[in-house]
């Protein structure tokens, strides 16, 4: 072949198909018409000499050949988005844009933080916060859609030989009651009388509640005998059942600092035992890594590797940074 017989505009169009399932809703994802969308994928079609699309049924359902020219497609545009960050790179981190990764908890709570002092020092550098499961940010890193990434679950075990997966920081997971409680008005409460409390906790299926338990039990606490009183989907949702007196809940510390300076919930201590998880930096050695990623690798992580003290020491400095972040929430799944 002497010339290609695809464009990247037409595995643009390829993509957005098959992510959408349907002709009409790629046209209006990539702002054209549904007839453009069309035209492209019958060019495209005669020039390959194969059909992309099964058009029986009523979403749009990829031929072999389709899947193939997909696979292919997406590691094609992603060099070429590789090409051009690496091209942006050479004005010395004077623009460019910076893609990071994180878990529910690290995202909603220390992240923004990171990225505030980052952008302080590099205010031309675009960055975008996605912020979703463990599982699904661990597949983005593989991909090559994010740079880098915190999390705090377990990568999925067929990427672990794929991606470097650093041990970063301990997370300390808190117990927190109502300052009304009279377990507050101790210094430090037993291990026995975790389970006269009753519990407010993340749903059963999410990856955070997993991961408290696997914590929970590895410092001799036995969370069958846990009294789960109400599961909740969110962390803010559990801190404003317990601040309202419904139960007690571990939650990470880097989730509680403002309550805890404001005085309306209680961290209880118990006596000998901490709990805490290792949160973890997640890259692909065999992707491009810019100097926005490495700059925030080198300059910024370093200084919060002790999460719970770094947020204090770093609030005064973090306050009134640029908030130029786009951050993605989950759907589902929560760590």
């Amino acid at each position: 072949m002497s010339d290609l017989p695809f464009t990247l505009d037409q595995l643009r169009i390829l993509k957005a198909i098959a992510a959408e399932g349907s002709f009409k809703r790629a046209a209006d994802s990539l702002y054209v018409s549904q007839p453009a969308v069309s035209l492209q994928v019958q060019n495209l079609e005669r020039q390959l000499d194969v059909p992309l699309f099964d058009r029986g049924g009523r979403r749009a359902q990829l031929t072999e050949a389709g899947h193939l020219l997909l696979s292919y497609g997406e590691k094609i545009l992603t060099l070429c988005q590789e090409t051009c960050r690496a091209i942006e790179d050479l004005q010395n981190l004077q623009g460019g844009t910076l893609i990071i990764g994180a878990s529910q908890t690290t995202g909603t709570y220390l992240l923004p933080r990171m990225i505030g002092l980052f952008r302080q020092q590099y205010p031309d550098v675009s960055v975008q916060l996605h912020v979703h499961s463990t599982r699904r940010t661990s597949w983005s890193v593989a991909n090559g859609q994010i740079d880098l990434a915190i999390i705090g679950g377990e990568v999925p075990p067929e990427l672990q030989d794929s991606l470097e997966i650093i041990p970063y920081a301990e997370d300390e997971l808190a117990l927190i009651l109502p300052v009304f409680h009279p377990f507050a008005r101790v210094s430090t409460i037993q291990k026995e009388d975790l389970y006269k409390l009753q519990f407010i906790a993340l749903d059963s299926q999410s990856t955070i509640r997993k991961v408290i338990d696997q914590v929970l039990t590895r410092c001799g606490i036995e969370t069958r005998r846990l009294k789960i009183e109400m599961e909740l989907n969110s962390i803010e949702a559990i801190k404003n059942a317990v601040q309202s007196g419904l139960g007690a809940a571990f939650v990470s510390v880097s989730a509680i600092e403002k309550e805890l300076q404001m005085g309306v919930l209680h961290r209880a201590r118990i006596d000998e035992v901490v709990v805490q998880r290792m949160l973890s930096v997640i890259l692909n050695p065999n992707r491009y890594r810019s100097k926005a990623a490495e700059a925030f690798l080198n300059e910024v992580l370093p200084r919060f590797s002790n999460p719970n003290q770094a947020m204090k020491q770093h609030e005064a400095e973090l306050l009134g940074s640029p908030a130029l972040t786009t951050v993605v929430p989950s759907s589902s799944g929560m760590d």
